[in-house]
């Protein structure tokens, strides 16, 4: 879990720093980065509250160890319940009255499913998108979403390896929520 923080600070003061242009960015000023994130503090899902939490440490830390180039990272993490109509409302409030620079690990596959053509319209990074979902792997038609886990897809098929090649007279079932995350 540290890895996968480390780089994620480490992209954004790659997209941020040094460059004249980021005070001129939404969300950033010459001494402070808005990262917006949504994640179920509430709800059927929200034993990934912890996600949430962490990531919150995590700035806090860097910030206390002088920031990104210098600017405070100001984390706004909101609760969406793990309620796609819920998460618009919430990533509106994010983008439009909070005006950050970028959202971050927002969490889920119906969630970010709900958001994503918005704020790929609105130019608003979308990175490190918490769900192994193929559809986050095209920029071509998203450019401002970018997905961090390996896809499910992916998954399946590295234990579908692992068992056949371990496990004697392997039997395999495939149980799936009835939503984006489990069809895809």
């Amino acid at each position: 879990m540290h890895i996968k923080k480390l780089l994620a600070a480490a992209a954004a003061a790659a997209l941020l720093s040094g460059t004249a242009q980021a005070a001129d960015m939404t969300g950033i000023t010459d001494t402070t980065i808005k990262i917006g994130n949504t994640n179920p503090y509430s709800g059927p899902a929200s034993v990934y509250s912890t996600i949430g939490k962490t990531i919150a440490a995590y700035f806090k830390m860097v910030n206390e160890m002088g920031g990104v180039q210098g600017r405070q990272i100001d984390f706004i993490s909101l609760d969406d319940g793990y309620s796609p109509p819920r998460t618009v409302e919430q990533v509106r409030k994010l983008v439009e009255q909070e005006e950050v620079a970028l959202l971050f690990q927002t969490l889920g596959t119906p969630t970010n499913s709900a958001i994503h053509r918005y704020v790929n319209a609105k130019k608003v990074p979308h990175l490190f998108v918490a769900t192994g979902a193929s559809k986050w792997g095209q920029p071509d038609k998203f450019p401002w979403t970018m997905g961090f886990q390996p896809t499910y897809d992916v998954e399946g098929e590295i234990y579908a390896k692992y068992v056949l090649e371990n496990v004697e007279d392997p039997k395999i079932a495939i149980l799936f929520q009835n939503d984006d995350y489990g069809k895809d």
